[in-house]
């Protein structure tokens, strides 16, 4: 076994540990140790990339317990992927909180961070049902500290708001996996797609049934419409370092409907085959709609991003939706881009409120600041890069989704929601942009300095978000080729069945 799999799980749960272990006098030491555990997280999950990069598929037994008796960690393309994804994010995200103090406000906070992070892998490495549950609540209940982290009275009721929502979403999780148990016999997610095919005729509606709850409640955690309420209001009122980081959290219930449902709920599945896929593409054609006309309609900079968020991850499930290898491909190049464009709007909309204390993120004119220039500039590329204009990744995304759409019967609904819902989003940031900067760089006031822990640095962290961006663009080429062959990866699960059952199982 390559004892490097637990590594992505064991290392944030120890550094949080030495957090709760010892509160350190002098902050920098704290701030220090988090930073070395996202940096090492970020090497660690580039390794493991390297080593799925081939196609290996890598089974770690917990305890040594053969799969479906024992708990397995499985890597492959796709949780390679995430994981570089999300430790990447991670390590931006952490920066920009600690060079303007958000970690100061909380002896909390860094253990919060590390726990988010132990609860994120853990939902893209396991390969057992109950463990996803698990790890769902890990980074959910971390979610829940970090989103109260600064304190007051709007975000504590948000908060409350958001923990009722997400129990509720657990419980019927349970309720999903206890059915599914119930007329299998197992929670091993490939041991499930292996007995589900052969499941007698009087039990395949109550595995339907599951397999729909199951979609709602990853539905649930993707933000898709119906199910979507919660995000906007919760983000908003999160300080926005936070919202930057829970950018990752609506691709966790992304991955869990692409993996489920390709693994267990497959071609494979008899007569529960495709069951999740039936009524999501209108679902997520109304989540771009709602999501777009809220960013125009926004009065702030972390509304406007909350909306973001929603519109994008609408626009990622579309092609998801479509579950058929090219639309699987688009969605996978398009997912990183959302996650790091919703990130940078946060980023960036935290930097303006900084240098405008009086105003904060309103999208109203106000002074004229330090940094406008750049932080402009910032805006304007997240503003490119979310609704899809060259020359960012975004631009690109759309074009595979719209290509690998177009011989779909909804692709004239897909094609003007997603053109239409393009203009949209580019009439709401140019109002914006033009509201903030252009109208508050003609004011006759002098120049306001920028606040004393506020200096250049903190565009860095943003900065390196448009890198990021502009990497997907330049090695588009090869990473759309890498998406095609994690889709043809996802399409053949025989191959992961066969890696954590063992080859007879698979046949």
């Amino acid at each position: 076994m390559n004892h490097l799999i637990i590594a992505p799980l064991l290392l944030p749960a120890i550094v949080a540990a030495l957090f709760l272990l010892g509160r350190w006098r002098a902050r920098w030491i704290g701030s220090a140790l988090s930073l070395a555990g996202c940096v090492a997280l970020v090497l660690i999950a580039l390794a493991l990339f390297v080593t799925a990069y081939g196609g290996t598929i890598s089974v770690y037994a917990l305890g040594n317990w053969p799969a479906p008796f024992g708990i397995v960690l499985v890597l492959d393309r796709l949780s390679a992927l995430m994981l570089v994804l999300t430790s990447v994010l991670a390590l931006v995200v952490l920066c920009h909180a600690v060079i303007t103090n958000l970690d100061r406000k909380g002896w909390h906070f860094h253990p919060l961070f590390q726990f988010q992070l132990l609860g994120l892998n853990g939902a893209f490495l396991t390969g057992d049902l109950f463990n996803l549950f698990v790890f769902f609540e890990v980074l959910l209940i971390a979610s829940y500290g970090l989103m109260l982290h600064g304190q007051g009275a709007g975000r504590l009721k948000v908060g409350l708001q958001y923990v009722i929502i997400n129990l509720v979403g657990s419980t019927l999780f349970l309720i999903g996996i206890g059915m599914l148990y119930g007329v299998t016999g197992t929670l091993n997610m490939a041991d499930m797609a292996l007995r589900i095919s052969s499941l007698p005729h009087g039990d395949q509606g109550l595995a339907r049934a599951g397999a729909l709850l199951l979609t709602v409640v990853f539905a649930l955690k993707a933000a898709l419409l119906p199910l979507h309420l919660w995000l906007p209001r919760t983000y908003a009122s999160t300080s926005p370092a936070v919202a930057a980081l829970f950018a990752i959290m609506t691709k966790v219930g992304v991955y869990a409907i692409v993996r489920t449902t390709t693994l267990i709920f497959g071609a494979d599945a008899g007569a529960v085959a495709w069951a999740p896929a039936q009524w999501m593409l209108p679902s997520a054609v109304l989540t771009v709609i709602i999501g777009f006309t809220g960013l125009l309609a926004a009065r702030g900079l972390r509304d406007q991003a909350a909306f973001g968020v929603v519109g994008s991850t609408g626009t990622l499930l579309v092609a998801v939706s479509l579950f058929e290898p090219r639309a699987i491909t688009a969605a996978l190049y398009y997912l990183p881009h959302s996650t790091l464009t919703g990130a940078l709007l946060f980023l960036v909309g935290d930097l303006v409120a900084r240098h405008r204390p009086d105003y904060g993120d309103a999208i109203t004119v106000g002074p004229r600041f330090a940094s406008i220039g750049p932080i402009s500039a910032l805006y304007l590329l997240a503003g490119i890069a979310l609704v899809g204009m060259p020359p960012l990744s975004g631009f690109i995304g759309k074009l595979l989704i719209l290509t690998a759409a177009a011989a779909h019967p909804a692709a004239g609904w897909i094609w003007v929601t997603i053109l239409v819902s393009t203009l949209i989003g580019t009439i709401g940031l140019a109002r914006a942009g033009s509201i903030l900067f252009w109208k508050s760089s003609t004011c006759d006031e002098p120049l306001r300095p920028a606040p004393a822990q506020v200096g250049r640095k903190a565009l860095l962290p943003s900065a390196a978000l448009v890198a990021l961006l502009a990497a997907l663009v330049l090695g588009a080429g090869g990473i759309v080729a890498y998406m095609d062959t994690v889709s043809a990866q996802l399409f053949a699960p025989r191959n992961y069945i066969e890696a954590v059952l063992g080859r007879q199982a698979g046949d």
